[in-house]
């Protein structure tokens, strides 16, 4: 062979190696192209799942925050109306201790707190109420004034027992129960 043929012949294989080279590095870059589209994507998709998954626990805390200040408001709502209705009530229970039948409301106490406690007991009551109580309970009355509305305090002589019927404990205890029964 000649050394044209040969030199023909080295440049025919270095371009056939040239376009090889060529044509692998093309396909590589198609590859990494491809890689790198892909990866991109998968990183998008992560991200816009933690975006809405971030969101929806935004959302979820927000809506939480508003049902708990909702039902604050309520509970505060509630609480304020039973403020007022027992202020009503105390007022009325105030303005009973002023009306004729009041003395019977008495009455009826000291005899229910007697079958209770028993015949000796000790009656107390406002100051206000101080005659009319002596009258209505007799020896047993105890002329020691209580800070209460209106009704009386009944207890043993030796103070082991006691019984509450003054309107503001009578009252009390119905405060609790309305208040079981509004939860």
């Amino acid at each position: 062979m000649s050394l044209e043929s040969l030199v023909d012949e080295i440049r025919l294989r270095g371009e056939a190696e040239a376009k090889a080279i060529a044509s692998k590095r093309g396909a590589d870059l198609a590859e990494i192209a491809g890689d790198l589209e892909r990866r991109i994507a998968a990183l998008r998709a992560e991200s816009s799942r933690a975006t809405d998954a971030e969101v929806s626990r935004d959302r979820a805390m927000r809506l939480a925050a508003a049902h708990l200040a909702a039902r604050r408001l309520l509970y505060e709502a509630r609480e304020e109306l039973l403020a007022q209705g027992f202020a009503e009530t105390r007022q009325l229970l105030r303005d009973l201790t002023n009306e004729p039948e009041y003395a019977a409301v008495l009455r009826r106490m000291i005899a229910s707190a007697s079958d209770r406690l028993g015949r000796s007991v000790r009656v107390m009551g406002r100051a206000e109420d101080a005659p009319l109580l002596q009258r209505l309970a007799g020896k047993p009355f105890d002329p020691t004034p209580q800070p209460i509305l209106g009704g009386v305090v009944v207890e043993t002589p030796d103070g082991r027992r006691r019984l509450d019927l003054s309107f503001d404990e009578l009252l009390r205890q119905r405060a609790d129960a309305v208040r079981a029964v509004l939860r």
